[in-house]
């Protein structure tokens, strides 16, 4: 009977050992099939929102034109959007903005503002508020947008989801450009009739500090990603001035040299717009007299001339790539940030001049927003410099 068993034994230990390893080769199987199934692929569009530039509708309509970064910044669709005054003509669009939090898209207009769903692409909804609207910020977790009112004493706080008010806060200063700090502490400030950047806590919706007095009242502006220096436009200067956003202090005048300061077009000041390269190693200036973009070395302090490009219209402003690879004037222009050169230009499907003031990179992934850019120009380097 020994042998017997052990003949038994030893066929149920086969058996078990084949159906073992039969669960691991078809688990392993499964887990490599799934390994190798392809991620969904990143697509990053450049979002351009009309009329971007004053209320001209020669420059791209009433609308989003949105372009393929990967494929030559081409045309790839066009989405309509609400924000017309109440004669029915299409308001100036004064801001734009991303939130990864709720996939939305949101557009400030002189009266209101709109929230587009990006995957949709329908307007969710639009609210008016009192004293009119100007360029908007959203915070990093994309929950919160600081909301200056068009030109007047106060910003709006607003619900990001909702687009209730959650607070006023008030500096008297004309209320202007915004920027949300990178780290979500903090927002700047800054007003058309103040030579001081107000700095507010993003926690109480409340001033904690100022920075300046600048040279004149304060334009466009950009930061540095840790957040310890601002570069501004003022009235008057073609070229810029530093701060300190840590101590307050005004630090250096940049003046542009070689160029005259001129007539401008629009917005009454020579430079309006002014961005950071993402590494912070370059300031990009706009010359409205010239049709120049001015690049200065921002390795040292203060900044140093290097060279100009010239662009085919005024620009009011100007915005990098998410990865630092294009220069965005709002020209339409797009501009090799390592070589200088113009590799080519925003046109409408009808070959049309696209400019705007207001755009955005995209990322989308499975048709929802992923990453987004800014429309300031912020330097994205988070470790202070070691000299300010």
């Amino acid at each position: 009977m020994k042998p017997t068993r052990t003949i038994l034994r030893f066929l149920l230990g086969g058996l078990f050992l084949m159906s073992t390893t039969a669960w691991v080769f078809t688990s392993t199987e499964k887990t490599s099939n799934s390994l190798l199934k392809p991620a969904p692929k990143v697509q990053r569009y450049l979002y351009v929102v009309t009329p971007g530039v004053r209320n001209y509708l020669g420059y791209g309509g009433h609308g989003i034109q949105v372009f393929d970064i990967d494929n030559n910044h081409r045309f790839v669709k066009f989405i309509p959007t609400k924000g017309f005054q109440k004669n029915g003509k299409p308001s100036n669009v004064k801001g734009v903005d991303v939130s990864l939090a709720t996939n939305c898209l949101y557009i400030s207009t002189l009266e209101a503002l709109q929230c587009l769903d990006l995957t949709t692409e329908k307007v969710l909804w639009e609210k008016e508020y009192e004293g009119g609207v100007d360029r908007i910020s959203i915070s990093p977790d994309g929950k919160t947008i600081y909301m200056p009112s068009l030109e007047k004493e106060f910003w709006t706080v607003v619900d990001a989801k909702t687009g209730d008010v959650m607070t006023k806060i008030v500096t008297n200063s004309g209320s202007h450009n915004t920027i949300y700090g990178p780290d979500g502490n903090f927002v700047y400030l800054a007003g058309l009739k103040s030579t001081m950047l107000n700095v507010a806590d993003a926690k109480t919706h409340t001033i904690t500090k100022k920075v300046g007095p600048f040279g004149a009242d304060i334009r466009p502006f950009t930061i540095n990603g840790s957040q310890t220096l601002v570069y501004v436009n003022i009235n008057g200067l073609l070229g810029f001035e530093v701060g300190n956003l840590v101590s307050g202090q005004f630090l250096h005048r940049v003046v542009v040299e070689g160029f005259n300061i001129g007539e401008v077009k629009r917005h009454g000041c020579p430079s309006h717009g002014i961005g950071m390269t993402p590494d912070e190693k370059e300031i990009w200036l706009c010359d409205g007299a010239n049709n120049r973009v001015h690049i200065f070395d921002n390795t040292v302090m203060p900044p140093v001339q290097k060279t100009s490009i010239l662009v085919r219209d005024m620009p009011g402003w100007i915005t990098f790539s998410v990865d630092g690879k294009y220069a965005y004037p709002s020209t339409g222009d797009v501009i090799d940030v390592k070589t200088r050169k113009i590799v080519t230009s925003l046109e409408d499907p009808n070959y049309n001049w696209v400019q705007s003031e207001k755009m955005v990179e995209i990322h989308f992934s499975g048709g929802k927003a992923v990453a987004a850019g800014d429309q300031f120009g912020i330097g994205q380097l988070k470790k202070a410099p070691k000299k300010a």
